[in-house]
């Protein structure tokens, strides 16, 4: 069994990351588990423990995905929480404009039905997904940190690919291992 999701890997400009830094290190004494900067990616399907034998199908399947994609171009921008003020879960950044990631979280639904995976029941939400809450001891200082960087931003990027990735958990946090590359047609 292998841990797999399939992503786009996303590589932020330095002023982007500059102030992801920064953000970490205001909320350095929460317990937030950090997305380290290599494994930034936006999720297209988790599926989680996975047989072995599954994954030519999978493969098959996503490279269907890819066939049917043009290359496109997005942003990076705002800052949010996904839970309430109150019980903050994930910080998570949006992404513009969306409609070409939309149509390619529907295709890759779509496409997996005939390797037995359903369309996840929640709507489709694109974000990038930067830190998980474990715990927060100062919730005033958490909102307000988040509110001074709502408007985090970077500039242009084209992605030209997506992977099916194993994911192989540490104590110290997640390995990603790309099995499979499928590059968008032009």
């Amino acid at each position: 069994m292998k841990r797999l999701f399939a992503a786009i890997k996303i590589t932020p400009d330095k002023g982007f990351l500059d102030k992801y830094h920064h953000l970490q290190s205001q909320l350095r004494y929460e317990k937030i588990k950090w997305v380290e900067d290599l494994n930034i990616h936006i999720t297209l399907k988790f599926f989680g423990e996975t047989e072995e034998k599954k994954i030519a199908e999978i493969n098959q399947a996503l490279q269907m995905v890819a066939d049917q994609t043009r290359a496109f171009q997005i942003s990076l921008t705002g800052l949010g929480i996904f839970g309430s003020s109150y019980n903050p879960k994930v910080i998570w950044t949006g992404i513009q404009p969306y409609v070409d990631l939309v149509e390619i979280m529907k295709r890759t639904q779509n496409e997996l039905k005939s390797c037995g995976y359903e369309p996840d029941r929640q709507n489709l939400v694109p974000h990038l997904t930067l830190g998980r809450v474990k715990f927060l001891s100062d919730k005033q200082l958490f909102q307000r940190t988040i509110d001074e960087y709502k408007e985090i931003g970077s500039t242009p990027i084209k992605p030209v690919s997506f992977h099916l990735f194993e994911s192989i958990l540490k104590k110290e946090g997640p390995t990603y291992i790309i099995l499979k590359t499928f590059n968008f047609k032009y």
